[in-house]
């Protein structure tokens, strides 16, 4: 199967609710809606990046229902983000009280919030600058931590708030820092 990424370029803004039928008629592809309103599609995953999405998901859950912080997203969750972007980060923490009244009563919306961390993990075929460029806009839109774990080149890049950017190699201990207190990842467990 090939897994290159598609984007078809929309001549009107695909709503929510298109996007969202679109999803649920194609369940074994993600779609995720940019600015311009251009649609991308993500074909499914190998073996390998959807372990490793399911780890960074279970590790991060793991603390945040410990520590009763928040709640804890996986990948098939869609973002609808303050520039009208729709994203779904491999895995989203948003912090206690900051959900969106009868959110968990509304399974076909989008969450209307940018989370307060999100973990993007590179797969073989994903661009590494397009994946830089998603981090800058998910910070842009709100988040306040990001961690954009690239296991080709086996390092992370910690992006935060006020813009910094740091890089991190395979031997390091991630932080969740301020914003998810007292969470921390070999990072080696996502590489």
């Amino acid at each position: 199967m090939n897994s290159k990424q598609i984007t078809v370029q929309s001549f009107y803004t695909v709503t929510d609710e298109e996007l969202m039928l679109m999803s649920s008629q194609n369940p074994e592809l993600r779609f995720e809606r940019n600015a311009d309103g251009t649609i991308e599609t993500m074909p499914p995953t190998g073996g390998i990046s959807g372990n490793r999405e399911a780890k960074a998901v279970t590790f991060l859950m793991t603390w945040v229902d410990s520590q009763d912080l928040g709640e804890v997203f996986g990948p098939s969750t869609g973002f609808r983000l303050a520039n009208s972007a729709v994203r779904s980060p491999d895995a989203a923490f948003v912090a206690k009280g900051r959900l969106p009244e009868n959110w968990d009563q509304q399974e076909d919306k989008f969450i209307n919030l940018a989370p307060d961390f999100v973990i993007e993990i590179r797969s073989k075929n994903d661009s590494l600058s397009k994946l830089k460029t998603k981090m800058e806009e998910y910070i842009t839109n709100g988040v306040k931590l990001g961690w954009l774990i690239d296991s080709k080149n086996r390092q992370a890049l910690v992006y935060r708030q006020d813009g910094s950017v740091t890089q991190y190699p395979a031997t390091a201990i991630l932080s969740g820092e301020d914003i998810v207190p007292g969470f921390t990842l070999a990072l080696a467990k996502l590489l």
